[in-house]
């Protein structure tokens, strides 16, 4: 079952989406998610955005709840830490995004991680997301306390400047 098509499963619940990216990279997977919208009746809660930046981009973290990325494979899912950032918990697969999703403080993930390749698990983890208000509340907690043991850039640029410094050595 397409993504569209779980998504026009829970139309009984609250939800809009936002997909946020380049809808010229790849102009045919744009146009084919805008079809399947169309085709499953859930156009109007799915809003293709283009690539946003600056104070666009802060708008946009700013009025969404959670970050959804499903993806097939990651190296490393610098918006997951972005939302992080912002205190957003995530639903993500585990294609390469535990690193980045990581731990709070007190051990407990800021979000949800599904099984890469599983269709069903995304819907299922954002099914869960918005019928269970403890959840959301739990995820919110713990995706703010998150945001504090984030590395900031000059940190990031330090270790890797000592790593490629050990690995020339």
């Amino acid at each position: 079952m397409c993504c569209s098509r779980r998504l026009a499963s829970m139309t009984d619940l609250p939800w809009r989406l936002s997909c946020v990216g380049s809808v010229t990279r790849d102009p045919d997977f744009a146009d084919r998610v805008g079809r399947q919208a169309r085709r499953e009746r859930i156009a109007d809660r799915v809003c293709l955005t283009g690539a946003l930046a600056g104070a666009d981009l802060d708008r946009m973290y700013a009025a969404a709840d959670v970050l959804v990325l499903a993806s097939r494979g990651e190296t490393y899912g610098i918006v997951v830490t972005e939302a992080l950032a912002r205190g957003m918990p995530v639903i993500a697969s585990t294609a390469g995004l535990p690193e980045a999703v990581g731990h709070g403080t007190d051990g407990v993930r800021p979000g949800i991680l599904v099984p890469a390749r599983h269709p069903a698990a995304p819907a299922a983890a954002l099914r869960d997301w918005l019928t269970d208000a403890g959840l959301r509340q739990r995820l919110r907690s713990v995706a703010l306390d998150r945001r504090a043991t984030l590395s900031g850039w000059s940190d990031t640029s330090a270790t890797l400047s000592r790593v490629l410094a050990e690995m020339a050595a």
